[in-house]
């Protein structure tokens, strides 16, 4: 009987030694590959014959939906011969998870390279970056015409806007943060409801107040106005978050030594979030800079270039983009896509930096 009392005793340590042990959650091991890898494949092999042989059913997206579902099912049975419920569980969230982020990322991958290619065309004109749409019509070839008009006005506008809504915006964000009191809290109400506002609303907006009230003219100075409206709340939003990472240490260690709340504001906490700080104006900007609707009703469309704000109408590349795009002449067509490349190329570049500049003051703070 002792005898075979032992092997049991064994088994049973053995199985609580491996529910003591650690279970990995990164990484893959061989096991997870072919069972992966076994599933995809025989999901293939059963749809196949399911879809296209047996159900009366046809077409790709069916097919590749109805094969997912069935990897699904595979991939947790086979999981259940040598894994416990937890890991079926996460194997298969898992399966979710990266199928929509592939499913994300391909979609992302086809606008812009769609985009790209139908804009290649017209990008490979010299002329498309240094001419305007004055002396070219809808009939006219590539080889005459461009986008200099629209890239400058867009420049001129964010350029305005930016001057405008970052103080306004480190300022709110410095009075929610910093100061606080009553009116802190329905201040921030405002900000965080403005930070979904329609863009039609503030090109309204400033229409009424600015050309039909104040009797100013159609121009790039109303555009930036309204384009400001929309980059306000994402620069004060984004700052405030910013400014509760700075660490209370710095504000106690400055109070401390007899600084006021407004030199600690000013030599401590804006200094140590400033690379943040110029995150929150990137994102602010390429909110900003892609706004169609709020030119469209302050500024006015014109094919000629102008580079002064303050007089007569004054485009830029989305409001290009959008009137080319409603022609039905291909040459038309072709020279929108080639500015939205253009925008969407700035847009791009914008969150690199962006991204490069957070990553730049995380290391910062970790040093």
């Amino acid at each position: 009987m002792t005898m075979l009392a032992e092997p049991a005793v064994e088994a049973e340590r053995r199985d609580e030694a491996r529910e003591q042990t650690p279970r990995r959650i990164g990484g893959r091991t061989l096991d997870d590959v072919l069972a992966a890898v076994g599933s995809a494949v025989g999901a293939v092999a059963l749809v196949w014959v399911l879809y296209e042989n047996l159900l009366p059913t046809s077409g790709k997206l069916g097919f590749v939906v109805s094969w997912y579902l069935a990897f699904l099912l595979l991939y947790a049975g086979v999981t259940a011969l040598r894994h416990p419920r937890t890991v079926i569980a996460d194997r298969v969230g898992s399966a979710v998870v990266h199928a929509l982020a592939v499913l994300l990322g391909l979609g992302l991958v086809l606008v812009v390279g769609f985009t790209f290619v139908r804009g290649a065309e017209a990008l490979g004109h010299a002329n498309f970056w240094v001419s305007d749409l004055s002396s070219a019509g809808p009939l006219d070839p590539l080889e005459e015409g461009g986008v200099l008009h629209a890239l400058l006005g867009s420049l001129v506008q964010i350029t305005i806007a930016t001057a405008i809504t970052l103080p306004l915006g480190v300022a709110c964000a410095v009075f929610l943060n910093e100061v606080g009191g009553r009116f802190a809290r329905p201040v921030r109400t405002v900000v965080e409801a403005m930070t979904a506002l329609p863009s039609i609303v503030a090109g309204l907006f400033i229409y009424v107040t600015v050309l039909v009230f104040a009797g100013f003219q159609r121009s790039g100075l109303a555009a930036a106005l309204a384009i400001g409206v929309m980059m306000l709340p994402i620069i004060a939003r984004a700052a405030e978050v910013v400014l509760r990472v700075v660490p209370n240490g710095l504000r106690e260690a400055s109070l401390a030594l007899g600084a006021s709340q407004w030199r600690t504001v000013w030599r401590v906490v804006l200094p140590t979030a400033r690379p943040s700080l110029a995150t929150a104006l990137i994102l602010g900007i390429a909110r900003g800079v892609g706004e169609t609707s709020p030119v469209l009703l302050t500024a006015g469309y014109t094919t000629y270039l102008n580079a002064d704000p303050t007089s007569g109408p004054m485009v830029s590349l989305p409001l290009v983009t959008y009137t080319l795009a409603r022609s039905s002449e291909k040459v038309d067509q072709v020279r929108a896509f080639g500015a939205a490349s253009i925008l969407l190329a700035f847009v791009l570049l914008l969150f690199v930096i962006a991204r490069l500049v957070a990553q730049r003051s995380t290391k910062g703070g970790r040093r």
